[in-house]
Order: C-alpha cells, then structure tokens, then sequence
C-alpha cells in the first residue's frame, strides 16, 4: 500500500514519491504535516530559475517552520542519493540537523547540495507544473513576484504496483527493494 498526498495550489498538478525506506522520520514528517494540514495556504516563497522551488514554511519568509518531532530533526542523509537531476524532492535546512517542515525540488542537477541536504523523494509526474513554476517572475529574496501557493492537501491511499517492492532507483539508477510513500501534489490554477 501506498500514500498518496494531493495538493490543491495555484499552478497546476504533480506528484512525488517518497523513499520511506531511505529517509523513514523524513517522510514520515512530511506526509503527516500534509495530513494535518500544516501546508494549506502556504505560499512557494523561494524560486530560483534552474535550480529549486521552495515552500513548507507557514510564515512565507523562509524562515519558519517546525516538524512533528518538535522544531527541528536530524539529517537522514544517505551517499547513494544524489541530487542527479530535476524533480529531486529535499529538505530545505539552515545547517546540519535542522530540518522543519520546509522543502524544495529541484530543477536541474545540483550536485553541490549532496551530503547537505536530506533527500526523501522524486517527482513522481507533472514535472512540467515545476519547470513552469521556475519561470515566474521573481524579486526579492527570489520570492515570486505572483503569489504561488498550496491551497490544501489530502491523503490518499494506493494499492502499490511494484512487483516485490523492487524498481528502478531515480537516483542511484539500480534495482533495489524499495517500500515508498507517493505524494501527489495537485494544483489548481486561481485566474
């Protein structure tokens, strides 16, 4: 069985996949932070063109945010994960073992942020929703010009699909035996 998390915001649709077996306290934080609705009406606060998307913090300044262990949690950093490419699903941190509720994907490759940074998932589908949401306009801070924002989220649960829990790893580009969590995040465009 699989959880899938949709997210209703202001630009469109896509879905992640959590690696529960890699990062479990993280994707635990994360879907049950969706689950109470801690990101409803949280905007994406940070863009920056080929590179990330950011959002997960309530107060909007990339400064807030808490998990559901307390304030902050350790790192579930992992050497066979690497940020190889666009739609790589990280935790967005102020330094070692500072993890909240903030997160961002990627958008093209960022090597430099391995070893850094906990990565618990991949976008899964809707990439082009990313790509386009790394396109706005931005000022400061790289804050979008245009408010972007998840209007709710909602679990969902799947029936998994994976024959013996084995897939192809996004990241490592090996066979493994993987139990996951998918996320969806669905957008909905506010005109």
């Amino acid at each position: 069985m699989t959880t899938e998390v949709a997210f209703d915001t202001s630009m469109g649709s896509f879905s992640v996949e959590l690696y529960n077996t890699h990062a479990p306290k993280t994707c635990k934080n994360f879907s049950t932070l969706a689950e109470r609705g801690y990101y409803n009406n949280v905007i994406f606060h940070r863009i920056i063109p080929d590179f990330m998307v950011q959002t997960g913090d309530p107060t909007g300044t990339g400064r807030g945010g808490s998990s559901i262990y307390g304030e902050k949690f350790e790192d579930e950093i992992r050497g066979e994960l690497k940020h190889t490419g666009a739609g790589i699903l990280s935790m967005a941190n102020s330094g070692p073992n500072t993890n909240g509720s903030q997160f961002f994907i990627t958008l093209a490759p960022t090597p430099w942020l391995d070893g850094n940074h906990t990565i618990f998932g991949r976008v899964k589908s809707g990439m082009r929703v990313i790509q386009r949401m790394g396109l706005v306009k931005t000022g400061v801070e790289d804050k979008p010009v245009d408010e972007l924002k998840i209007i709710r989220a909602r679990i969902e649960q799947k029936e998994e699909r994976i024959m013996n829990n084995e897939f192809l790893h996004p990241c490592t580009g090996d066979y493994r035996d993987h139990r996951h969590i998918t996320v969806s995040l669905v957008y909905i465009a506010w005109q």
